[in-house]
């Protein structure tokens, strides 16, 4: 009996707090808020390794390059973009007077023309404004943007299992228009110039279209080469324009071109850092929020997405219009 008088006493406490809640709610008044899905927590500081006052900031960029934010099926709530992340990290840093260099880890095929750009220019940036060093370490892959990004770095070290290289641009422009008769579908266009549907994908393109469609691409790989003869001193323009023909290199292969400095392991890079330094040591650091996993500088490296047709879903464009991509496509 007791029992039974407990379960109603606590039926009665949650209807009355139910209605309270309602109440609340028709009135107008809010006195407290309900997340189903907790805010982002601000970015912590985690020390992978190494000891001492000096900080050396790990940044990661893992995956394709650009700014949409990832969602997955297991969370509700989608992640902040890769730019977006990285710049808010370069912010925290900023306030760091300890923090003396960053080791940029990328494994990465590339990504869009203009995240590539911004990246490199974020850190470059930084890295001038607070006079810190820049070193960049190619893990499994740092073709195309992710190599461009690599040349914000004052020395860009491989695995030696490592591929780099795929300089160049490239975009992907769907045509529509076979599928369109099949399922007799028609767009009518009505337009005040003849290019205003300029890479429609509902249309092949013309002959004047694909010149034109062409010197756009032929601009984007233009400054793909200054940036690469800007930041590499021991190449010209003619040689990296020779290199620039989209191929990918091996560790030694890009070493005997130039286009890295080093070819060694994360020690080797941490041993390079204390000489350029003049450090006994440092602390590694890197940036994280509450639920990440991050015990060592590994597991942080994630496998970039590159498969026949470069499947990736937090990356498809979500609709068929062209984008201009520092990528590489196998």
């Amino acid at each position: 009996m007791p029992e039974k008088r407990t379960r109603r006493w606590l039926h009665l406490v949650v209807q009355a707090m139910l209605a309270a809640v309602l109440s609340l709610g028709v009135s107008g008044c809010t006195v407290f808020e309900i997340h189903l899905i907790p805010p982002p927590s601000p970015l912590k500081e985690k020390v992978l390794s190494g000891e001492g006052r000096t900080k050396v900031l790990l940044l990661e960029v893992s995956g394709v390059i650009s700014n949409q934010k990832v969602s997955s099926m297991l969370s509700p709530r989608e992640e902040e973009g890769m730019v977006a992340r990285i710049r808010e990290a370069l912010d925290k840093a900023e306030k760091d007077r300890d923090v003396r260099a960053i080791l940029l880890s990328i494994n990465s095929p590339g990504g869009t023309v203009t995240s590539s750009d911004i990246l490199y220019h974020e850190i470059k940036s930084f890295k001038e404004k607070n006079n810190v060093k820049v070193y960049a370490q190619v893990m499994d892959l740092a073709a195309s943007g992710g190599y461009y990004v690599a040349q914000a770095a004052d020395t860009i070290i491989a695995h030696p299992t490592s591929i780099t290289g795929s300089i160049g641009v490239i975009t992907l422009k769907m045509n529509l228009r076979g599928l369109m008769e099949k399922v007799g579908v028609d767009f009518e266009v009505v337009k005040s110039g003849d290019k205003k549907d300029f890479l429609s994908p509902f249309r092949p393109l013309t002959d004047e279209e694909r010149r034109l469609f062409q010197a756009a691409i032929d601009d984007m790989h233009d400054r793909f080469v200054e940036v690469i003869t800007k930041n590499r001193p021991h190449l010209n323009e003619a040689q990296v324009r020779q290199l620039a023909d989209g191929r990918v290199f091996t560790a030694r292969q890009a070493l005997d071109a130039k286009l890295i400095d080093h070819v060694g392991y994360l020690d080797d890079t941490r041993n390079l850092i204390k000489k350029d330094l003049a450090l006994r040591d440092f602390q590694l650091v890197t940036y994280y929020r509450a639920g990440e996993y991050k015990d060592n500088v590994y597991s942080l490296m994630k496998a970039p997405t590159i498969n026949m047709i470069n499947l990736d879903l937090n990356f498809l464009p979500k609709t068929p219009e062209p984008q201009f991509l520092y990528l590489w496509v196998p």
